[in-house]
């Protein structure tokens, strides 16, 4: 890598709030439930051997620094650590911090968060700890990781029955059969289904069934549109997130993604 060893420590360095303590799990789940999806690595050169070249797709969207992260540890004793004590800092956790304040001291009502002593709410956050030590990650810590700027097309809550994307998908990856699936589609676009699945937007489970939000994902690549890879994965490890915590879900992605935040 370009940076050095110093440079990376520094701009790898996590924000956290004064005073946010995270002092108990926020899931039923224990650490010994969960499973951890590591990010395969990904024989490039094996695969243009095998006259399946993905390198146009791939150099477009900037992805060279975010594969070869993937080349390396995962501490998977810290990512459950890390996750099991989690808790999503939203613009909900935002107003539930000022709703407290008042109910402490009811005088305080109307004041904005800098009278009540709060930082400004700017971005959703994931916030927990591993031994004492804060972490917070964002969007923009996961790009950092990711090496890959955030900037590009997203595309999110969408409607799996009137979204116009459906008809969008359905030319572009299913050869125009709308229920089309993973069997359907060119040697290319399964192979790079798959990289998606393991390392972008992994959901564990098999690559035959097809999200309409991992086909937008994929249409996005092989159409040569910029994806905003680090705002994907960050609404993604909010979703998992969440499914662990209302659902139980033990499945835990990106355990090497973490890892590098970590370190």
């Amino acid at each position: 890598m370009a940076e050095s060893s110093s440079n990376q420590a520094s701009s790898m360095q996590l924000n956290t709030r004064e005073g946010y303590q995270i002092k108990r799990r926020t899931t039923k789940l224990e650490e010994g439930q969960l499973t951890i999806q590591v990010e395969n690595l990904v024989g490039f050169v094996s695969l243009t051997r095998h006259e399946c070249d993905l390198s146009s797709f791939l150099r477009y969207q900037d992805l060279s620094g975010n594969f070869t992260m993937l080349d390396g540890p995962t501490y998977e004793n810290m990512v459950r650590y890390y996750w099991v004590r989690a808790k999503i800092y939203d613009q909900n956790a935002a107003r539930l911090e000022e709703h407290e304040k008042v109910l402490i001291d009811p005088s305080l009502g109307g004041k904005t968060r800098e009278e009540l002593g709060l930082k400004p709410f700017t971005k959703t956050e994931i916030c927990s700890n591993i031994m004492g030590i804060y972490v917070t990650i964002t969007e923009e810590v996961i790009a950092r990781a990711c090496r890959r700027a955030t900037e590009g097309s997203i595309e999110e809550n969408m409607n799996n029955v009137t979204s116009p994307w459906k008809e969008i998908v359905k030319d572009s990856l299913l050869n125009g059969n709308v229920k089309g699936k993973y069997k359907d589609m060119q040697k290319e676009h399964k192979i790079l289904h798959k990289l998606m699945q393991e390392c972008s937007l992994p959901k564990g489970g098999g690559v035959d069934q097809l999200s309409l939000e991992h086909k937008v994902f994929l249409h996005f690549l092989i159409t040569f549109e910029k994806v905003n890879l680090p705002r994907y994965i960050f609404h993604h490890m909010l979703w998992a997130l969440k499914e662990s915590q209302e659902k139980n879900k033990t499945f835990i992605p990106y355990g090497r993604l973490l890892s590098e935040i970590f370190h």
